[in-house]
C-alpha cells in the first residue's frame, strides 16, 4: 500500500501541471506562474520548518550531525545549480521580468534539453524524498508530497511556457513535460525498494528534503519576488506565503489529530 501511495504522489505534480498548462492560456499561465511561485515560498518553507525538520531532530541522531547533513545538503543543491542540473524554469516572457523579445526561444535552443534534463534529475531526486517521507511517517509522505507539487506546478508550467514561446506545438510541449515528470516516479519506486532496508538513514534524508525545500525558496523563489513593486502587489506576495505557510500548519494539525 505505501509504494501505491509513493506512486500517486510522485505522479501527481506532474500531472496536474499538464493539465492546468492544457486547459488555459497562455497569459493566463503567466498570471498563474507568478501566483504560485510567492505561494510555493510558504509551503516549501512551512514544510521544510515547520514539520520535516522537527520530525528529523525527534530522532535519537545528534543535532550537529543533523546541522552539518542541512548544510551538506544546501551546497550540494548550490553544485547542481552550477552544473545546470537543477534548474528551474519559472522564468519566461511575460513574466514581468523584461526578458528581451525571443528570450525564450533563445534559452530553449540554446539550453531548452539542459532544462528538461534537470527537471528529470530534479524531479527523480523529488521522488526518492517523497519515498523515504512515506517510509519514514505515512502522515510525513503526504505534507512532504504536498509541499513538492506546490513548487513542481509552476516549474513545469513555467517551462511549458518556454517550449510553447521558442515554437514548440502544444502536444509536443506537454508531451516533453510529461516524460519529464514520470523521473519522479522512477525516483520513488527506486527510493522505496533501496531507502526501505536504510532506515537508520531517514532523519538524514528528511534533512536533505529540507534543505532542497529551502535551497528552492530562498535560490530560486524568492529573488523573483524582489522587484520593486506597488504597495498593493507586495501585500499580494506577503498574503499568499503566509498562505502556504497556512496551508502547511493546517495539513499538519489535521494529520496529527487523526
Amino acid at each position: 500500500m505505501t509504494l501505491l501511495y509513493i506512486v500517486l504522489a510522485t505522479t501527481a505534480g506532474g500531472l496536474l501541471s499538464v493539465l492546468i498548462a492544457a486547459s488555459v492560456t497562455q497569459a493566463l499561465l503567466g498570471v498563474l506562474v507568478r501566483q504560485l511561485v510567492s505561494l510555493s515560498v510558504g509551503v516549501l518553507l512551512g514544510t521544510a520548518l515547520l514539520h520535516v525538520m522537527p520530525e528529523a531532530f525527534e530522532s535519537h541522531v545528534e543535532p550537529q550531525r543533523l546541522f552539518l547533513t542541512l548544510l551538506a545538503g544546501l551546497l550540494f543543491f548550490f553544485l547542481l545549480e552550477k552544473a545546470e542540473l537543477y534548474r528551474h524554469g519559472h522564468h519566461h516572457e511575460g513574466d514581468g521580468h523584461h526578458h528581451h523579445h525571443h528570450f525564450d526561444a533563445e534559452q530553449a535552443g540554446r539550453g531548452g534539453w539542459s532544462v528538461l534534463l534537470g527537471d528529470s534529475i530534479h524531479n527523480f531526486c523529488d521522488g526518492i524524498i517523497i519515498a523515504a517521507a512515506f517510509l519514514a511517517d505515512p502522515k510525513l509522505g503526504v505534507v512532504t508530497s504536498a509541499a513538492i507539487i506546490a513548487h513542481e506546478i509552476p516549474q513545469e508550467v513555467g517551462d511549458y511556457i518556454v517550449l510553447l514561446n521558442a515554437g514548440f506545438s502544444r502536444a509536443k510541449a506537454l508531451l516533453y513535460n510529461a516524460l519529464s515528470g514520470l523521473a519522479a516516479v522512477v525516483g520513488g519506486v527506486l527510493g522505496y525498494f533501496v531507502v526501505g532496508a536504510w532506515e537508520a538513514l531517514f532523519p538524514y534524508l528528511l534533512v536533505i528534503a529540507s534543505s532542497s525545500f529551502i535551497y528552492v525558496a530562498v535560490a530560486d523563489l524568492l529573488p523573483q519576488l524582489q522587484r520593486r513593486l506597488p504597495l498593493r502587489d507586495t501585500a499580494t506576495q506577503l498574503g499568499l506565503i503566509g498562505a502556504g505557510l497556512a496551508l502547511v500548519w493546517l495539513a499538519r494539525s489535521l494529520l496529527h489529530s487523526h
